[in-house]
């Protein structure tokens, strides 16, 4: 029997499909603690994902974050939180992990690393902080915050990549 992380990793990772491309399509490249790493040929994009850690705060959307690898746009280490709620307009993300603070580029939902200096610091520091934590303020100007384990991210991270560096 797969464990509950699996199921809730897998689920997740067919919520995030195209809705023209059956869930079916992706493959699983492994669990890793609380963190999945899948490979979508059909795109093909390669990715590691996890849930947000739970908390009893309301929420618009179930948060996650996504380490992503585009080989056929050579983009690689992207990295993309989807937030628990709407983010008010203007309103500053702030990544925190490791010690380090990094300012996200924010819209609707979504936070994304600036650049792709800021992705591979963030990811580099992924590898060796034990948690991270994204915070921000809703539309009705509450702070909020979602936070991950980031025990399994690393090896996660280096199975999408693998899984995107195989021929097609």
């Amino acid at each position: 029997m797969l464990p509950i992380r699996f199921h809730r990793l897998a689920a997740l990772a067919a919520f995030l499909a195209l809705p023209s491309v059956p869930a079916i399509a992706r493959e699983s490249l492994g669990i890793y603690a609380g963190w999945g790493a899948f490979r979508d040929p059909v795109i093909p994009r390669c990715y590691a994902i996890a849930m947000a850690e739970p908390n009893a705060a309301a929420r618009e959307y179930q948060p996650f974050a996504a380490i992503g690898t585009w080989p056929r746009r050579g983009a690689r280490g992207q990295v993309h939180f989807r937030l628990s709620r709407r983010i008010a307009q203007g309103a500053q993300v702030t990544l925190s992990l490791g010690g380090q603070r990094f300012i996200l580029v924010a819209g609707e939902g979504d936070a994304w690393g600036r650049d792709e200096k800021d992705n591979a610091a963030i990811v580099a520091a992924m590898r060796s902080a034990p948690r991270m934590t994204v915070t921000a303020r809703d539309r009705q100007g509450r702070r909020f915050v979602n936070a991950w384990a980031l025990a399994g991210a690393a090896s996660a991270m280096d199975a999408a990549l693998i899984g995107c560096a195989r021929p097609q």
